[in-house]
């Protein structure tokens, strides 16, 4: 199957193929109407069924002007046609805003804001950053991420579910604006988990294979961010 797209594109929001699919399929079309339809109605002829095809079986994924262009053929929103976004370009494709609106939002020059886009790397002051949350819906994880927190999160959250997690109370509450007997509750709930498990994982190997403790401790820390929100959730309830 040949599958042509143009030669300049820009880069694919996540793009989540079983939605297109499901929902073209709950309009009983066939994918050359949907290619018909982002020919007719968005203008770009170039468009076949083997794309949309292609497109739903995770062989190619859609640029940003495609995929509202196949939103609008679909009836939906381009939001449900994306994964779970993660960048701040995508976030802003989810809401289904221009990057002028965001600029205007938070109170940027255009070029600066495309450019913090291009470069995955927001730099924008505290009050910009309270306004970039509340026009692309953030929540406070969501913001982390976007702003470049994530890492520095992880590093700090990593040592203290390894060493003394009472270390990194105030480290982490002044990373996050949560309550810092709730960041407390949190850490120690991490650390008693994760030396659990460790300790767990020795008892049924019978100490003779480390290399699985080993294996479930990376994988824990590997996954300890989306693990430290859970429990802030859980907690918060």
């Amino acid at each position: 199957m040949r599958v042509h797209q143009p030669s300049a594109q820009q880069p694919t929001p996540p793009f989540d193929a079983p939605a297109a699919r499901k929902l073209r399929l709950a309009l009983r079309m066939g994918p050359e109407h949907v290619a018909y339809g982002m020919q007719a109605s968005f203008g770009l002829p170039y468009v076949t069924p083997d794309l949309v095809v292609a497109w739903e079986r995770g062989i190619a994924a859609p640029t940003s002007t495609e995929l509202t262009a196949l939103a609008g053929v679909l009836w939906c929103s381009p939001g449900d046609l994306i994964g779970a976004p993660r960048t701040l370009r995508e976030h802003r494709i989810a809401r289904g805003l221009a990057a002028e609106d965001v600029a205007r939002a938070v109170g940027l020059e255009l070029l600066a804001y495309v450019r913090m886009e291009e470069a995955d790397e927001w730099r924008g002051n505290e009050r910009q950053s309270s306004a970039l949350a509340e026009v692309l819906d953030l929540s406070l994880a969501d913001l982390v991420t976007v702003t470049g927190h994530e890492t520095k999160l992880a590093e700090m959250l990593r040592n203290a579910v390894t060493t003394r997690w009472q270390a990194y109370v105030r480290p982490v509450g002044k990373l996050l604006p949560l309550d810092r007997r709730l960041v407390g509750d949190v850490l120690r709930a991490l650390h008693t988990e994760y030396q659990g498990q460790m300790v767990a994982t020795l008892s049924w190997s019978g100490g003779a294979a480390a290399g699985e403790a080993d294996d479930a401790g990376r994988d824990f820390l590997d996954r300890i961010v989306d693990r430290f929100w859970s429990v802030v959730q859980r907690n918060s309830a």
